[in-house]
């Protein structure tokens, strides 16, 4: 579900902070989980609004992620993105097929597609083309953002844990999402949210191949903390707060409102 919070530079917080959520695609009905974040920056500046879906059905998933930045935060990086992903469900995990990003940053279009095969392999294009082409090495057993994602928090309601390692290619770039567990906290209302209760904390680090030499990897967040909460009924943990260090400087996302089976929440306005 939380997706998330590649760059801000904000393309790279919003990948890196989430992966939170549900894609309504006609045929997937078993569970629909859609959340929005709310996140903000230096003074409480409001960078950024996110909207995620996440849908299971089986064995299939989806997961979308819409996004762009509003206010002074557009000024310096105007960005509005779209992210797609869908593969099957295993055993406590999931496996993607197909990723897809469309993005306008500054009023330049980035598409990327990557296409995921079962022995592994990674068929993928991007417009305009990466800067740094990549050895198939470097894409091989990889999965999207968004699945890595959704992978950290089938393990949580599963075992409690964060401590995991994904693989990730995007279309442009390959790297690692390394995950440590990070404490249990009960969280208070803070920064206009009214949640309080249980949460795990996980802490975030992105980590680039060594000789990586595309200064477009440094944008966004390197690494933060994602708080979790089991606010649903299922095999989901949900992420309530993060804090991910930015070019920016320190971002602050909150969950605002969730909607899921049996369950509304409305957290801010």
């Amino acid at each position: 579900m939380i997706s998330t919070i590649s760059t801000l530079p904000l393309r790279g917080v919003w990948f890196g902070l989430l992966a939170l959520a549900a894609f309504s695609t006609p045929g997937l009905a078993d569970q629909r989980i859609a959340t929005r974040f709310e996140v903000f920056g230096f003074a409480g500046m409001s960078v950024l609004t996110l909207r995620n879906k996440t849908e299971e059905n089986g064995e299939r998933y989806a997961v979308t992620i819409d996004y762009a930045t509003k206010g002074m935060a557009s000024v310096f990086v105007n960005l509005t993105t779209h992210a797609e992903a869908r593969g099957r469900l295993t055993a406590g995990s999931a496996q993607p097929e197909w990723f897809r990003n469309d993005s306008r940053r500054n009023g330049t279009e980035r598409h990327s597609r990557v296409d995921y095969r079962p022995d592994g392999a990674v068929d993928a294009a991007a417009t305009p083309p990466a800067p740094v082409p990549l050895p198939v090495a470097a894409t091989n057993g990889t999965v999207d953002n968004l699945t890595a994602y959704l992978r950290l928090e089938r393990q949580l309601a599963r075992t409690g844990s964060c401590a995991s390692t994904a693989r990730v290619f995007d279309g442009r770039h390959a790297y690692d999402l390394v995950f440590e567990d990070a404490g249990r906290e009960k969280l208070s209302p803070a920064g206009g949210q009214k949640f309080s209760g249980d949460a795990i904390a996980c802490s975030m680090t992105r980590r680039y191949p060594p000789g990586i030499s595309d200064t477009e990897k440094d944008e966004g967040a390197q690494h933060g903390t994602i708080w979790y909460a089991r606010l649903l009924p299922g095999d989901l943990m949900v992420p309530v707060r993060m804090e991910m260090d930015t070019q920016l400087g320190m971002v602050e996302g909150y969950l605002a409102e969730l909607h899921g089976p049996g369950v509304d929440l409305m957290l801010m306005e």
